[in-house]
């Protein structure tokens, strides 16, 4: 086999592999919501059920066409598969450690933890209203912040009324903190779900 062959392949899997997520901290655990967990587990189940399934049917026929080397469904197949299995193993490992907590079962509810929606505003009026999340459930442009980033480590233990620094990289913001509520109803965390 040819050099050219050899480095063109080890390049075709080099452009496979695609960051799954921010990493969590050295020795701090992977904080999920109810929401967040079973949302999780709800994409691992899909994967494994349907959409790997469907997949692993379409390399098998494209496979059974002949030659595969100019064969799109199955290149495709076979790379979309690799995409699959690798969002597998994440969200097993991801799962596995998890540590689920219920934000209505915040006992201090008037100040800012995991789990709790908080309103503030910043130097120049703006409001923003944020959600307080694990790492895996971020979602910064629909409001869920993760527990670790910079605006939640600000946010944490405070109160109503406080006002708490931000450091960004144009200086130090002031953030006035108007309301902190969780979620009023507890949500059970069943496993089969």
């Amino acid at each position: 086999m040819s050099k050219a062959f050899v480095k063109e392949d080890a390049e075709h899997h080099d452009d496979d592999v695609v960051p799954e997520a921010a990493a969590l901290p050295v020795g701090t655990k992977n904080y999920l919501t109810v929401y967040g967990y079973k949302a999780l587990r709800a994409e691992l189940k899909h994967l494994l059920n349907t959409e790997r399934p469907e997949v692993v049917q379409v390399v098998s026929w494209a496979a059974s066409n002949g030659d595969r080397s100019e064969n799109g469904d199955y290149i495709y197949g076979k790379k979309r598969l690799r995409e699959i299995d690798r969002r597998i193993r994440f969200l097993t490992k991801r799962l596995e450690i998890a540590e689920v907590v219920d934000p209505a079962l915040q006992p201090n509810k008037d100040r800012a933890f995991f789990g709790a929606t908080v309103v503030y505003a910043n130097q120049d009026g703006e409001e923003f209203t944020v959600t307080i999340v694990g790492v895996d459930e971020a979602e910064p442009l629909n409001g869920k912040i993760s527990w670790v980033s910079p605006v939640a480590r600000a946010l944490l233990k405070s109160q109503e009324g406080d006002v708490v620094s931000l450091r960004t990289p144009g200086g130090v913001q002031e953030l006035d903190i108007l309301e902190i509520h969780y979620p009023s109803n507890v949500t059970e965390l069943s496993h089969d779900d």
